[in-house]
Order: structure tokens, then C-alpha cells, then sequence
């Protein structure tokens, strides 16, 4: 594995939070029109049925899916049913400054986790480049005022963030790991359908936990068929296939500075959505989180 960053690795990794910053916006809008676990089985089922058209080779018999379906069962565990099932429930639970916040912390537990786990060590300039990052997501979340910062408080929904990113940087090490089969990790098509399918029946079964204790009913119209559609093209077949190849191109720790950038692009696209002109501690914020991700990456 590479710790070069070409410009294509850069497009795809910054693709993904681009996206999610839009996943978390459509997320915000749909909280009242259908339950925050139900939404993302509705969003994966829909993306599974998009894939399958493109790869439902690797479900016959003799896919060397079936000898490795522990591995991918692990995989759609963790990156698509517990991940943003947990990512929707501290959006619908929290505020989103401070769910974005939180999500802030996602390149220190990806150089925590790859140390304790996988045996990766950590660079003074990766350390120098998280805190860089990290002011950056700072900046954006008080809208240079940091005092907005020491009046919050952390919620319920904090700590399902805080465990969704530790859950995101376990995936994020797992795809780094050469245990697939040729045949499904060299088509990318595959690849994804095989860990959306087995996410789908982990979101089927907390779904079905989120009905038994009494959610509420889907409000089903226009805006929301729009919606998923959205997210399940945009910010879940696209994003994870671009984060996928910058996982595996930079290692997961690189990669997580990226992941930084979608507080930042989510801040710019509510101001677009609301009529507002970015601010001078954007660019501020956008020149500290880009200096974060230069330093850590530089041999």
C-alpha cells in the first residue's frame, strides 16, 4: 500500500465527505417522515437493488462469496448496519453541531485503532496534522465565535456518534486487509453488493427492534422517495465505492483526515440552501483541515 497521494486519490476521497455532508443534510429533513433505523433499510435496500442488476453473479453457487462470508458479514455489519443506523439515531437524538462534532474525532480513532489493532504506528506529523484537522472542524462548527463551543453539551446522541466512528475506522482497517477474492475485491460492483447484501439483512433485523418497541408510521410521498433515492445513490453506492479505493490506495489513517471535510462542506451547503454567504472562517477552516491532511500525508 501507497502513502502517495495522487490527485485522482484526492478526488475520490474527497467525493465521500462531500456526499455525506449531503447525507447529512437529507437525513435532518426526513427525521419527521419516516424513523431513523427504518431509513436506513429503506436506503440500502434500494442501493442493493440498484447493484444487483450490475453483480448478481457473485450470489451463485461456486462465488467465492460463499467460502468468505464470514469477512463480509463483518464488513455489512459494521459499515452499513451499524454505522448509519447509528449515524441517523444521533441525528434524529442530537443536534447537529454537536453530532458533527463528534464525528470530528473520526482521523484520532483511526490512528488509535490502527495502532492498537492492526499494528500501524503513529507519525508525529499525523498527530500534528489531526490537530490542525481538527481546529478546522472547530472554526466551522462555532462560526468563528468559540464560545458557541464551551456552552455545548454533549447528549445521548453524542455518544452514538462516538461509537459510530470508532465502529467506521474498524471498517475502514478491515477493507485493507488482503483477504478477499480476487474475483469479487477487482469488480467493484461485486464487491459493494456483497457487503450491502449481508447489511441489508443486519438493517432488516434492527428494524424490526425499531417497529417491535413502537416507531413511528413512514410518511411516504414525493419528498421522501426523492430522498432515498438520493442517499441511496449518492451518499451510499458512490461514497463508499470512492472510500473504498482511497482506503486502499493511502491506508485508513490518511484517508480519515478526508473524512473532515464533510462538517465543513455540510456548513457551506446549508448556507447555499439558506441564502447565506460563506464567511471568511470557511476558507480559514478549509485552509487548516486541507493543511492537516498535506502535513500527515508528507514522508
Amino acid at each position: 500500500m501507497t502513502q502517495k497521494i495522487t490527485p485522482s486519490t484526492v478526488l475520490f476521497l474527497t467525493i465521500s465527505p462531500l456526499l455525506w455532508a449531503g447525507n447529512a443534510i437529507v437525513g435532518r429533513t426526513v427525521n419527521e417522515m419516516v424513523p431513523p433505523v427504518t431509513l436506513n433499510l429503506l436506503r440500502w435496500t434500494i442501493a442493493m437493488l440498484i447493484l444487483l442488476p450490475l453483480a448478481s453473479r457473485v450470489f451463485r453457487r461456486g462465488s467465492a462469496l460463499w467460502p468468505n462470508w464470514k469477512r463480509f458479514s463483518l464488513l455489512g455489519l459494521l459499515g452499513i448496519g451499524l454505522y448509519n443506523t447509528l449515524q441517523y439515531l444521533a441525528l434524529h437524538t442530537s443536534s447537529p453541531i454537536n453530532v458533527t462534532l463528534v464525528a470530528a474525532s473520526m482521523p484520532v480513532w483511526m490512528m488509535l485503532i490502527g495502532r492498537m489493532f492492526f499494528g500501524s504506528s503513529i507519525s508525529h506529523r499525523q498527530t500534528i496534522g489531526a490537530v490542525l484537522s481538527i481546529c478546522g472542524v472547530l472554526l466551522v462548527l462555532s462560526r468563528g465565535e468559540w464560545h458557541v463551543l464551551m456552552s455545548m453539551r454533549l447528549v445521548p446522541g453524542d455518544l452514538l456518534m462516538i461509537l459510530a466512528a470508532i465502529i467506521w475506522s474498524f471498517y475502514s482497517w478491515l477493507l485493507t486487509l488482503p483477504r478477499d477474492p480476487q474475483e469479487i475485491r477487482h469488480d467493484w460492483a461485486a464487491f459493494l453488493l456483497a457487503q450491502v447484501a449481508f447489511g441489508v439483512a443486519w438493517s432488516a433485523l434492527f428494524t424490526a427492534g425499531e417497529w417491535s418497541i413502537g416507531a413511528q408510521q413512514i410518511v411516504w410521498g414525493w419528498p421522501l422517495a426523492a430522498a432515498l433515492l438520493f442517499v441511496a445513490i449518492g451518499p451510499a453506492i458512490i461514497a463508499l465505492r470512492c472510500w473504498g479505493i482511497g482506503v486502499q490506495r493511502v491506508g485508513p489513517t490518511i484517508a480519515g483526515f478526508f473524512s473532515n471535510l464533510t462538517p465543513l462542506f455540510a456548513a457551506l451547503m446549508s448556507s447555499a440552501f439558506l441564502g447565506e454567504i460563506p464567511h471568511l472562517y470557511h476558507a480559514v477552516a478549509f485552509a487548516l483541515i486541507v493543511g492537516g491532511i498535506v502535513v500527515s500525508s508528507r514522508r
